[in-house]
């Protein structure tokens, strides 16, 4: 809240179709947002991270909340692909790790693969073959991460991969742009999932850095373009 104007300059600046938002718990900053940028079709539930604007209606828009995740993942189905918008649980330990890893596989269990879908949104985890330097962390992060087993075993990411997801923008970036934290980018924690038999229709998948990005949010966008 307070930050609309420069999430819309964002927002604008990237002419996407779909929007799927992080920690927007506020219906009615959601539908602020939705108006200043121009799209007709909106969602969000209070206290509910993953929201949602769109140039197009929706055929379906619904929220899933199993007892394992902190927070719901969203189902929303176009007309020409269905999207889902998950926020992982937050904080760099073993122990956070291994809470996504469950969050991820509830996820993964309860999807509908009956047509072209794609996953997205903040995962909070690291790729395999990238790196999380502990030392750039703040000291309270940095605490936690060596009380709960030092070296993060990083394995949500490398789930998704085995279930036959694609990591889009890694599929196109061998060395792909870290989108978190705005002010000082050292990691990747936002993705976008393809089922890998359809990866052709990913046309790109880029962190991109509009000039008020660092003051609307910690984390860069990622503009996926699908074909």
């Amino acid at each position: 809240m307070g930050r609309e104007a420069l999430l819309g300059e964002v927002i604008r600046s990237c002419e996407p179709d779909v929007v799927i938002l992080e920690e927007a718990s506020r219906p009615d900053v959601v539908k602020r947002l939705a108006e200043d940028c121009g799209m007709p079709h909106w969602g969000s539930r209070f206290g509910e991270s993953v929201a949602w604007m769109s140039h197009e209606q929706p055929s379906a828009a619904t929220w899933h909340k199993p007892w394992v995740l902190k927070r719901a993942w969203l189902n929303l189905d176009l007309s020409s692909l269905r999207i889902i918008g998950v926020h992982l649980a937050a904080i760099h330990s073993n122990v956070t790790e291994r809470r996504r890893v469950w969050e991820a596989r509830t996820i993964l269990s309860s999807l509908q693969r009956d047509r072209f879908h794609l996953l997205t949104g903040d995962f909070n985890s690291i790729a395999p073959g990238e790196h999380l330097d502990l030392r750039r962390l703040p000291a309270r992060l940095r605490t936690i991460a060596w009380a709960t087993g030092g070296p993060i075993r990083w394995r949500t990411i490398a789930l998704l991969l085995a279930a036959g997801y694609v990591d889009a923008q890694r599929m196109l970036h061998p060395e792909p742009a870290h989108s978190f934290p705005t002010w000082d980018p050292q990691m990747r924690l936002d993705y976008c999932f393809v089922p890998a038999e359809q990866q052709t229709r990913v046309v790109s998948c880029d962190v991109v850095l509009p000039s008020a990005a660092r003051e609307a949010s910690d984390h860069f966008p990622l503009l996926t373009v699908i074909d």
